[in-house]
């Protein structure tokens, strides 16, 4: 247990998900290191590689040397070569040599973790090379662990873990991005009111209500008369939010009751990670 309980759920969702993610790899032959995921030019091998990397940059150890090849056509920006980096530098490696530095990053980690007292507001560098609160980082790493664990699990076909801690720190860090998406990005009309259902392991019904002035605010009751509800399973709306699937490839998940113009609007902007 930390010193300061505030970091615990994001500590206990990053450890449920890593131990998960070492089980999923762990009896993997050669063959499977190389599924492709939903992430483009990304293996199964690859995803691993990036969580190993930033895990090890949140314990401090320095960036590799390494000069990334010039035909990686899924790297575009300056954000995709910096997470490319240590990735790329793990791209040959063997299953067994994966799984033993993703063994010795955990231990080291989850150590970190249980000794870490320094306090929730303590300004670091993170692994996207920002400067974030502790508790901020905490949070993220256990958001992209877990969101990293289904990326695993779609590609090898395990489903599972959809409804875990790390799932619900997941659905509520997406929830906190939708008033912008809607009122925003979208661009909902004034005195509008979008509302969201979710079904499946986390089932949960949201509404985004933009005000006279066109600021968007979220809460759990019920909207009478809302200009759109859109409906799917919490699987579809994670995949949507993460940008690990377009709108087009799951319009069939998706149920819109309303303003087709507006929903559409709130779909293309839907994807909230970089």
């Amino acid at each position: 247990m930390t010193v300061h309980p505030s970091l615990q759920p994001s500590i206990d969702a990053w450890t449920h998900s890593i131990e998960a993610i070492s089980e999923l790899v762990g009896p993997l032959v050669e063959g499977e290191w190389s599924r492709a995921t939903d992430l483009p030019g990304w293996s199964v091998r690859d995803v691993v590689s990036h969580i190993i990397g930033l895990e090890s940059e949140m314990l401090g150890d320095p960036r590799p040397i390494h000069t990334l090849p010039r035909d990686l056509y899924h790297v575009r920006t300056e954000f995709a070569r910096r997470m490319e980096l240590q990735v790329d530098v793990r791209r040959h490696h063997t299953g067994p040599e994966m799984t033993s530095e993703l063994e010795y990053m955990v231990i080291r980690r989850a150590r970190s973790l249980r000794n870490e007292t320094r306090d929730p507001e303590t300004v670091l560098r993170t692994p996207l090379n920002e400067e974030r609160t502790l508790a901020y980082a905490l949070r993220q790493r256990a958001f992209d662990v877990w969101v990293h664990e289904q990326d695993l699990r779609r590609a090898l076909v395990v489903p599972g873990n959809l409804d875990s801690p790390g799932a619900q720190l997941t659905r509520d860090l997406l929830l906190m991005a939708l008033p912008k998406v809607v009122a925003k990005d979208a661009g909902a009309p004034a005195d509008s009111a979008v509302v969201f259902d979710v079904s499946g392991p986390l089932e949960f019904m949201r509404t985004v209500r933009v005000d006279a002035q066109g600021n968007g605010t979220i809460d759990a009751s019920v909207s009478l008369g809302p200009a759109v509800t859109l409906a799917m399973d919490w699987e579809t709306f994670y995949r949507l939010a993460c940008g690990r699937v377009r709108p087009a490839a799951v319009a069939e998940q998706v149920k819109i009751d309303g303003d087709r113009p507006l929903a559409d609007a709130v779909l293309a902007h839907f994807a909230v990670t970089p």
